[in-house]
């Protein structure tokens, strides 16, 4: 009979994690398995068009989504600066950013990218603003469903904390002095106390 410490359980593993490499491995086999069966329909120089065309006009859009987020960032900074010139808090960011949703702008060009006719199929369902405007709400909705549903001393507590306690992000200079170490100098064959960062 051992006495003791139960032996630690291993974390369950998540579901994305197991099922994500199957799920990989199925696209590609239907990637692999609808190109060629398009190539011995209408021939292999049009599949190999397809997919060129699928890589430059997701080239295209990368590049598009990519110049407007610069010109987000530098009209936002503009905004800033002419804040802090004229003295006035800066307004709150408008809702235009947030219409735009140009990160799924840039995710269906990187799509269109990748070669294959299912990844090109769904970079341009989200060329399609209604399709990017469905599913930035619906990324928010479980985004704030996964903070709200997130247990104390999780990430979100750490943000609200950080939002709370330190509003300007200033940082505050100072000393840690140990009340329980010696103040005293060290013998030589007294331990030398742990080094403390």
């Amino acid at each position: 009979m051992t006495t003791g410490a139960p032996p630690p359980h291993a974390p369950k593993r998540s579901r994305a994690r197991t099922f994500l490499p199957l799920g990989v491995a199925a696209w590609l086999v239907l990637e692999i398995w609808l190109l060629t069966v398009v190539a011995n329909a209408a021939g292999g120089l049009t599949a190999l068009v397809l997919l060129v065309g699928g890589a430059v006009l997701g080239a295209t859009v990368v590049k598009r989504a990519g110049r407007r987020a610069f010109r987000n960032l530098t009209s936002t900074f503009q905004q800033a600066q002419a804040a802090a010139q004229s003295g006035v808090a800066p307004s709150p960011a408008d809702g235009a950013g947030a219409d735009d949703r140009n990160g799924f702008l840039m995710l269906g060009g990187l799509l269109l990218m990748i070669p294959g006719l299912l990844s090109d199929a769904a970079g341009l369902l989200l060329l399609i603003p209604q399709v990017r405007s469905f599913l930035g709400r619906y990324a928010e909705k479980a985004v704030e469903r996964r903070m709200s549903a997130a247990p104390p001393g999780s990430l979100q507590d750490a943000f609200q904390q950080a939002r709370i306690h330190r509003p300007d992000g200033k940082v505050v200079q100072g000393e840690v002095i140990r009340e329980d170490a010696s103040q005293g100098p060290r013998g030589p064959e007294e331990p030398r106390p742990p080094l403390m960062p």
